[in-house]
């Protein structure tokens, strides 16, 4: 006969395991906080990447100057507007401040959701932290010396069999374009971190997501289409190949991520059995 007086040993856990208890106005107080100290990393990034986007803008400007010149144009952007140049420089400086601030703003938001979560939970979003900021930075690396290269060729090149027309590239629009591929494949890239948080939270598992894969295909297929830059299917493949492979990648995953929680109830079954 069991003790009544003894608490349930399951119970214990999941009690020990629970992060501490907020009021409302406790969890605005916080979330002000986090965010203070987000933008306080943010304006001292920013500082920092006006101090040192001069050094970025020949590595940035680099891939359109090739293909002009392939195109046997002449290799040099222009700017309309006084301000242009200095607009686009300041711009880049901030967002080279946003990348170089990451990981603070990461681990801010990390201090505000940490204290709702059970550990096990905390371990698991703890340790995709670093994979996270790692397959972003994929996303730019394939988007610069894969993606970045085939569109400008294709734009460029666009024109030869029409007629006596010329691209006029302002830096301006070129910045925006160079933002637009490199920022969506890197959140591109991190379509396996968001299968896990799905999986994590009990959204999917390995097996929806594996038997409506023909589905998501047609929907990788889809935005695909419609954040490629140029209409070209060849373009639209460098896009849509790789999501195709991170969301296999994401099964995979998912099915580990699972494995795992299983596992873990296993174990506190048996401690509370035991």
């Amino acid at each position: 006969m069991t003790n009544s007086s003894q608490p349930d040993n399951s119970l214990l856990s999941r009690l020990e395991e629970s992060g501490g208890q907020m009021t409302f106005f406790e969890h605005l107080s916080e979330l002000r906080k986090r965010i203070i100290n987000s933008l306080y990393a943010i304006g001292a990034g920013a500082f920092i990447g006006v101090g040192v986007a001069k050094y970025f803008i020949k590595w940035i400007i680099a891939p359109i100057i090739k293909a002009l010149k392939q195109s046997g144009l002449p290799g040099e952007l222009v700017y309309t507007h006084p301000a242009g140049f200095l607009n686009t420089y300041i711009t880049l400086g901030v967002y080279l401040g946003i990348v170089l601030a990451s990981p603070v703003v990461l681990y801010q938001l990390w201090l505000f959701v940490a204290p709702a979560l059970y550990k096990h939970e905390r371990k698991a979003v703890a340790g995709f932290i670093f994979p996270t900021v790692l397959l972003f930075l994929c996303g730019i690396v394939f988007g610069y010396f894969i993606t970045l290269p085939y569109v400008l060729k294709f734009l460029v090149s666009f024109q030869k069999n029409i007629g006596p027309i010329k691209p006029m590239i302002t830096v301006n629009e070129y910045f925006d374009l160079v933002l637009l591929i490199l920022l969506s494949l890197g959140l591109v890239f991190e379509l396996p971190i968001l299968i896990f948080f799905l999986t994590l939270f009990g959204v999917v598992t390995p097996q929806f997501l594996w038997k409506n894969s023909r589905y998501a295909i047609l929907i990788i297929s889809v935005v695909a289409a419609v954040v490629t830059p140029s209409p070209d299917a060849g373009t639209m493949l460098v896009f849509m190949l790789p999501m195709i492979g991170l969301y296999f990648v994401g099964i995979a995953v998912s099915a580990i991520a699972v494995r795992k929680r299983r596992m873990r109830e296993a174990a506190e079954q048996a401690r509370a059995t035991g």
